[in-house]
């Protein structure tokens, strides 16, 4: 079946890019040039992922990405916007996107996160209530796979979808040193380097949500290679 996809994008070069590139990869796109309007055919229609930009006219991108997870609707969203620092990142992945592209881009790039973020949507859909429960622990950080609950010294901690599953691959495989793509093909599902930051950008983040509040850091960076998750000696 052909997947659909709602652009709400203001920019006429980037809108007739974006979806004659998507209409012959076999997407159906549609289209909208407003805040308020995307808002609304997000909320009316279903569709299998939703790009949206930040920058918009009316109604911005964050405004009608929180308005799009009130109504309890659970579309992937991808930001794709000019606004590329860390923080803005942060700001977008806290407002309920799952993912966050910055202008200019790749075709091919785009293209990757949005096969990578409907997968892991249908995924996350299938029944798995008969799956064993898995639990992972290392110090005081645990993670139960089972009901997606990840606490550090007994506090609940929040993480977005993308971020779970980045936290769940260092600490499956704890004590290991994993590459940026062995990282992307773990959280992305994307087997190949797209030679951007995007793994370093979510480990930070990650870093803040875990790392910041306790002396005891366990994501750690080896330098020229990748990543560990593992209790300092």
């Amino acid at each position: 079946m052909m997947k659909r996809i709602l652009l709400i994008e203001d920019e006429i070069s980037v809108v007739t890019f974006i979806k004659k590139g998507l209409t012959e990869e076999g997407y159906e796109v549609s289209v909208s040039l407003t805040g308020e309007v995307g808002f609304q055919m997000a909320s009316s229609f279903q569709y299998d992922l939703i790009i949206l930009d930040i920058m918009l006219p009316d109604k911005n991108g964050l405004e009608v990405c929180k308005a799009i997870r009130q109504k309890n609707v659970k579309t992937p969203i991808l930001f794709l916007t000019a606004l590329g620092t860390t923080e803005n990142v942060v700001i977008g992945l806290n407002s309920g996107a799952d993912d966050y592209l910055v202008k200019p881009f790749k075709f091919i790039e785009l293209h990757a996160r949005i096969n990578a973020l409907i997968r892991r949507n249908e995924q996350s859909g299938s029944d798995d209530s008969q799956a064993p429960q898995h639990i992972y622990q290392i110090d005081d950080l645990v993670i139960n796979d089972d009901s997606k609950i990840v606490t550090r010294n007994n506090e609940t901690i929040t993480l977005t979808a993308t971020e779970y599953r980045l936290l769940l691959a260092l600490i499956r495989n704890r004590g290991k040193v994993l590459s940026r793509l062995d990282l992307l093909e773990s959280a992305w599902d994307i087997n190949f380097d797209l030679g951007t930051n995007l793994v370093d950008v979510y480990i930070n983040y990650l870093r803040k949500k875990i790392d910041a509040q306790s002396p005891n850091k366990l994501i750690h960076t080896v330098v020229g290679m990748g990543y560990v998750l593992k209790v300092k000696s």
